[in-house]
């Protein structure tokens, strides 16, 4: 079975490299080496290739540039994923695309499940969301797309590591407690996706699977703050830190940022828990395994 993969420098992409399954033939690709914006490059890469699956970790992620780099931001959120999709179905490869949670306004205080009414409050959200429309729109049975959110890992730059850093050159810090949501380990979602392929691969899913949402973090529910508490005690046991720092709560209004968070953005992830059979693990396990990488 051979594989394309986009974004292989991005925490995600190292992730897939890192738990590939044996037997499977895999094609990595950065920004640098593949150009998923040109769709002239994509077609004649895909054509060369012939992948069974592509996996599109490729994204315009810097949410609060975007609110003013509108056409870059799009121009890989929307056009880049409609050129891989576009490519896909001329050669009859399935895909399986990488979505967000901003793609919700955070109003609610349920967890959103795939088929709640999306409503972006940003340039960031509105173009992942749109790239998600394209997608369904030209592979409608043989397109997955998975929405995640709060991504972190021990490969690249991410807000455990940067807190990490902070928490070893500030003497207090300040944290957002009033956005709340669930963080994700890079290499929990790579191999939920390697899950899904594995199972097409051995004809357990059906035509029904596809050209649907389906969402995945880890298990939990938190606030950034809750967040770099937990970060701050398990480094501290670790030792990856050498001592406490005070951390105090702040409301998202002190600390204003170009591009709107939302506020509540935990995920419903009993679709795809259901679909692979692999149950979510509680976000503070996963921390605690990630941060071991680090030792």
């Amino acid at each position: 079975m051979k594989i394309i993969i986009t974004g292989k420098n991005g925490q995600l992409g190292w992730e897939l490299l890192d738990t590939q399954p044996a037997g499977v033939e895999v094609y990595a690709f950065s920004s640098q080496e593949l150009d998923i914006t040109d769709a002239d490059e994509v077609n004649a890469t895909f054509a060369k290739l012939a992948p069974d699956f592509v996996i599109n970790a490729a994204a315009y992620t810097a949410v609060d540039k975007a609110e003013t780099d509108i056409e870059a931001c799009y121009l890989v959120n929307k056009v880049g994923v409609e050129n891989i999709a576009k490519a896909c179905k001329t050669i009859n490869a399935k895909f399986v695309h990488i979505s967000t949670d901003f793609v919700f306004d955070g109003k609610q205080n349920t967890p959103y499940k795939p088929e709640h009414k999306t409503k972006p409050i940003g340039v960031y959200g509105e173009s992942k969301l749109a790239g998600e429309k394209s997608v369904l729109e030209l592979l409608p049975s043989s397109s997955i797309i998975i929405r995640t959110a709060w991504v972190y890992s021990s490969h690249g730059n991410n807000f455990v590591k940067t807190m990490l850093r902070l928490m070893r050159e500030l003497p207090k810090l300040g944290i957002v407690y009033d956005q709340v949501g669930t963080p994700t380990w890079a290499k929990g979602l790579a191999r939920v996706i390697w899950q899904l392929i594995e199972k097409d691969y051995d004809e357990l899913l059906s035509v029904s699977d596809f050209g649907k949402v389906y969402h995945w973090t880890d298990a939990g529910v938190t606030s950034w703050y809750d967040f770099a508490i937990a970060i701050q005690q398990q480094g501290l046991t670790l030792e990856l830190l050498s001592n406490e720092i005070p951390v105090r709560p702040i409301p998202a209004s002190a600390y204003p940022t170009p591009a709107q968070r939302p506020s509540f953005s935990v995920l419903d992830k009993s679709s795809l828990e259901k679909l692979t059979g692999i149950e979510t693990i509680h976000w503070q396990k996963q921390l605690n395994t990630m941060l071991t990488e680090l030792l």
